[in-house]
């Protein structure tokens, strides 16, 4: 009776750690160059968005893998670049470019059509100072 009553607490919190590590795997990237500035990635099925405060000097490209259900997302910018740039570039399941486009101070826009499933999303840093706040989401 007592294994009864611990197993589905054991079972409820490994759970739990192993979703959280799995969250935690796509936002914590100690090598990545965006590392020093504590980026908030949240990558989920139809949900993706980065945001990382006073960036400086970041020339690199960041590649995520994004599930989405959908054929089309909307894309939103809301970054302020006081110096060098990003440029996105998303990718549906088939591999068809389906947005192309440099961060902007403020814009929301939807892709093209493209093939549900497992979408790319290229991120292009340039010598890129500033806060950086992008997002993406089924439509």
């Amino acid at each position: 009776m007592i294994y009864s009553r611990k197993f589905p607490t054991v079972a409820l919190s490994l759970g739990l750690v192993l979703l959280g590590g799995a969250w935690l795997a796509g936002c914590d990237d100690s090598t990545s160059p965006l590392a020093p500035f504590e980026p908030e990635i949240a990558n989920v099925a139809d949900n993706f968005s980065i945001q990382a405060t006073g960036v400086e000097k970041v020339t690199t490209t960041l590649t995520y893998t994004w599930a989405n259900s959908g054929t089309r997302a909307t894309i939103n910018h809301s970054t302020t670049t006081t110096a060098g740039s990003v440029s996105v570039l998303i990718k549906d399941n088939a591999g068809s470019v389906v947005y192309s486009k440099g961060l902007v101070p403020s814009l929301n826009e939807a892709t093209e059509a493209g093939e549900a499933g497992s979408w790319t999303i290229v991120l292009t840093f340039s010598n890129y100072h500033g806060t950086l706040n992008m997002g993406a989401q089924k439509l």
